[in-house]
């Protein structure tokens, strides 16, 4: 089975677009100030503590429960099995007790390029794997039933929900997640072409939201279109606070990396803004960081605190939730380029390296996944 969705009703983004970009209309829910100066950080890193929003926090030093993976993208857990997807070459992988990784399948018809390849992976309720990656014909989304006992598992027929997505060697997003309101979103990045994020008939630079069938739900802000947010560069991590507030992670050009907080119909403002503008129309981040020191990818909240995975920067960031403008920076080189974070069910933090930077250095089997205990006030 195959459902293609892939246009956008023009029209009807259209008109919400003109409205949100009036002179003198309100901005699209933005939490942050409208009148930040777009030259100092949204944000500076402060001890949460000192505010009164301390939340979840790192309890101990990592370790390593997994080596030798290579390129590994996204991590998710089936009925406590941790799953590893690894970018270049296409494997799915199941993480044993001990550590050992083992083959579950190879998703066929990846061809990865630079940044794009086997990308971002989630899990519904019944146990269900949704697998973003790059094919020959554009980046894709599909659903696989997982059949099968822990160390042993395996991977069914494929069921496409997108295909021929934008695609390029960067800038494809990737991300997958299940929402607390059961619907699937997707992060599309603008795949090289900045002013497709702003195109209400192309799909890059958008965060989309779906039914798990691939359908498009009926209470979306744009009728009839997959799309839930617009103007984004290349967003690279979702997640949600306890009261259903979504975040996402966002790779900047030159200037800023971002952190916002994402609302139905809202634009971020790529190409038009980087960072925080204080422009009518467009949503500033809630934080902002130059990329020299951040590239945030995957990101994960528990206890009230997101927790965000940096690839240049090569830091993990805490960010409580009740103050998203503040952050503290842990692990500052100590494991390389961090790529994705994920609480398991066991309640520890899990975390992604991606020393293989998509052009080819380090050689590949150099990452690891590690684990660290975290506390909750």
């Amino acid at each position: 089975m195959t459902r293609h969705v892939v246009t956008v009703p023009a029209a009807a983004l259209v008109a919400a677009l003109l409205a949100a970009c009036t002179p003198g209309a309100p901005d699209a829910a933005s939490p942050a100030a409208s009148s930040a100066d777009a030259s100092t950080p949204a944000g500076t890193a402060t001890d949460p503590e000192d505010t009164g929003t301390a939340g979840a926090a790192l309890a101990g030093e990592p370790e390593a429960f997994a080596s030798d993976l290579e390129a590994p993208w996204s991590l998710v857990f089936r009925d406590g099995v941790p799953l590893v997807s690894e970018r270049d070459s296409a494997r799915i992988l199941e993480l044993a007790d001990d550590g050992t990784a083992r083959e579950v399948g190879v998703v066929a018809g990846v061809t990865p390029t630079g940044e794009a390849g086997l990308l971002g992976l989630a899990v519904d309720d019944d146990g269900r794997l949704y697998v973003s990656s790059t094919a020959a014909e554009g980046n894709r989304v599909q659903r696989y039933d997982v059949t099968g006992e822990p160390g042993a598992l395996a991977l069914g027929d494929p069921v496409t929900l997108l295909d021929g997505l934008p695609a390029a060697a960067n800038h494809d997003g990737g991300r997958l997640a299940v929402g607390p309101d059961g619907m699937l979103y997707v992060t599309l990045g603008d795949a090289g072409n900045p002013a497709d994020a702003q195109d209400p008939e192309v799909l890059a630079g958008k965060i989309l939201r779906l039914t798990l069938d691939g359908e498009v739900p009926d209470d979306n802000p744009f009728p009839g279109s997959p799309v839930y947010s617009l103007g984004h560069r290349n967003p690279q991590g979702i997640a949600w606070a306890d009261d259903g507030t979504m975040f996402a992670t966002e790779f900047g050009q030159n200037t800023w990396d971002e952190l916002n907080v994402i609302e139905a119909g809202a634009n971020y403002g790529w190409p038009e803004v980087e960072g925080a503008a204080g422009r009518d129309g467009f949503t500033d981040p809630v934080q902002q960081w130059a990329p020299s020191e951040a590239s945030p990818s995957g990101m994960a909240q528990a206890g009230g605190t997101l927790f965000v995975a940096n690839l240049r920067g090569e830091v993990l960031r805490t960010v409580p939730v009740a103050d998203p403008s503040t952050s503290q920076e842990h692990w500052a080189g100590e494991h390389g380029r961090l790529r994705d974070a994920v609480v398991g069910p066991d309640g520890r933090l899990w975390v992604l390296t991606n020393e293989t930077d998509g052009r080819g250095s380090p050689a590949p089997g150099d990452d690891h996944a590690l684990v660290v205990d975290l506390t909750t006030p």
